[in-house]
């Protein structure tokens, strides 16, 4: 009997997977269902006996079964977008049952935990610290250095804390892993928790993601036993993209209102309930596994560039010909994530600017496409690497529009904590509408619609960039979390680089 496997991840299904999969039943076949090899152009994609078929539809089954089929892209395994990366987190993806026991302890699933419970806390820690592996959410902490600071600190109970508010555009790595190989972060939570004491954890996961909250929810049903005496609870967020700050997603996660606090004090000495916290995102606890693995640490740290250890799973979205998840080591460039990697846009238009880090990140002009992936590179270079989300435009996009589209962003979903975020972010978008509107005369109906958004008396349109540039730092520098404080990153350097769609 023919089997087909195919995956049953969010972005497969909603392809058409699942009337692929009913299809190839009905066919008599016996059908599989895997995690996402992270091809998505080629979603849905069948595998039988390792050669890929995609993007499928129930009409191509057929064809498929009976040899004819144009779709055939060869071995799986071998194809340039999958020999090309260096998988390590998404080491199962594409080849494992995301709920099968047997295939998780069969691909090396449980070994890290194992051996650190052999090991005592403080060498654990030592083990993460040495590993290079910094926090694959935001600004990139040295994770070893977190769960120092928790082991250490003086408190009843600890906690882990899984941030799985995966809000930035262009970014499905957490889904991914969270849907595909649940039990890899699992169990890089129970070693986290062995490392610094923790008797509780809690997953804390958007709204938006149903099949990752089903999956999660029955994976530890499957291993409490194997976890135990920690134990983890998945809470469900609301959809405040400022959730995805850590001290507001423990404010959320205590039944509070969503927004900022103040630090100090750290997350990692007073957090959850005023205990000691870890906090970390998906990624950076699933790679835990893998670097307590044997030799697993002295790996990760050999692997990137700098101070960037280890991979990262880069996603590839927005106008791009090969959308999907490429993990790869730190160091690798952006021409060759969007060129020989990516295919170049999908439009077959010149690329115009990528924007890397969410929507917050900044976007990167043609001329520095030789930046590496590296996270001093970025700052450097006054960009963010952030998730690693990659999302593409290509030469018919108006920077205007994206920069007021950052001002508008961080004005809806501020908390409204501190003064830059709250006000600065609407005076921001009023600004830009007004540098817009600067290069013309309105009649005066406009001029009564756009009141709001129009040159002020006396001021001209460089008058109005020089204003939003002071905006920009000041919002910079006195915003109380990223939201507010890395908003001029998209809206600076839009100007910076395409100055021209300003009117300047």
């Amino acid at each position: 009997m023919t089997v087909v496997r195919l995956s049953d991840d969010a972005l497969a299904c909603a392809c058409g997977a699942d009337a692929v999969a009913a299809t190839f039943e009905a066919a008599g076949c016996t059908v599989e269902r895997v995690s996402s090899w992270g091809m998505h152009w080629l979603e849905p994609l069948a595998e039988i006996e390792g050669a890929g078929f995609g993007p499928l539809g129930p009409q191509d089954v057929a064809a498929v079964l009976d040899g004819s089929s144009d779709k055939g892209i060869g071995v799986i395994a071998q194809h340039p977008f999958i020999v090309r990366q260096q998988r390590l987190t998404f080491a199962r993806a594409g080849k494992t049952r995301p709920l099968s026991l047997e295939d998780y302890a069969q691909s090396g699933g449980w070994v890290g935990l194992e051996r650190a419970r052999a090991m005592s806390p403080e060498a654990v820690v030592s083990e993460v610290t040495q590993s290079g592996l910094r926090g694959r959410g935001g600004a990139g902490f040295p994770a070893g250095i977190k769960w120092q600071t928790v082991l250490e600190a003086k408190g009843a109970r600890k906690y882990i804390v899984c941030n799985a508010d995966e809000g930035d555009s262009g970014t499905f790595a957490d889904r991914m892993l969270m849907e595909g190989d649940p039990f890899a972060l699992i169990e890089g939570m129970a070693i986290a928790a062995h490392a610094v004491g923790a008797q509780q954890g809690y997953i804390y996961v958007r709204s938006e993601y149903p099949h990752a909250i089903t999956k999660l929810n029955s994976a530890l049903d499957l291993v409490a036993h194997k976890i135990a005496p920690f134990q983890i609870d998945v809470r469900v967020g609301a959809g405040a993209y400022v959730c995805g700050e850590e001290t507001s997603l423990l404010n959320s996660l205590e039944g509070k209102r969503g927004e900022v606090r103040a630090k100090p004090p750290l997350p990692a000495l007073t957090g959850l309930f005023g205990c000691p916290t870890v906090v970390n995102n998906v990624l950076t606890l699933a790679a835990v596994p893998h670097i307590m693995g044997e030799g697993g640490a002295a790996l990760y740290d050999r692997l990137g560039v700098a101070r960037s250890k280890g991979t990262m799973p880069i996603q590839l979205a927005g106008n791009i010909r090969h959308g999907g998840l490429f993990e790869t080591a730190f160091g690798i460039t952006l021409s060759d994530l969007i060129y020989e990697i990516g295919g170049g846009t999908a439009s077959g238009r010149p690329v115009k600017a990528v924007q890397v880090g969410g929507p917050l990140g900044a976007y990167i002009h043609p001329d520095q496409f030789d930046l590496p992936f590296d996270y001093e590179a970025y700052a450097a270079a006054d960009a963010l690497i952030g998730h690693g989300g990659v999302v593409v435009f290509d030469d018919t996009v108006d920077m205007r529009g994206l920069a007021r589209f950052a001002m508008e962003f961080c004005a809806v979903e501020s908390c409204g904590k501190c003064t830059p975020c709250r006000i600065g972010a609407v005076r921001g978008t009023e600004l830009i509408d007004r540098i817009g509107a600067g290069g013309r005369a309105l009649d005066p109906l406009e001029q009564t619609a756009q009141m709001h958004n129009m040159p002020k008396a006396g001021r001209s349109r460089a008058d109005e960039i020089a204003l939003l540039e002071d905006l920009c730092e000041t919002m910079k520098f006195g915003s109380l979390c990223a939201l507010g404080g890395f908003t001029p990153y998209p809206v600076m350097s839009a100007l910076k680089h395409w100055p021209k769609d300003f009117g300047a």
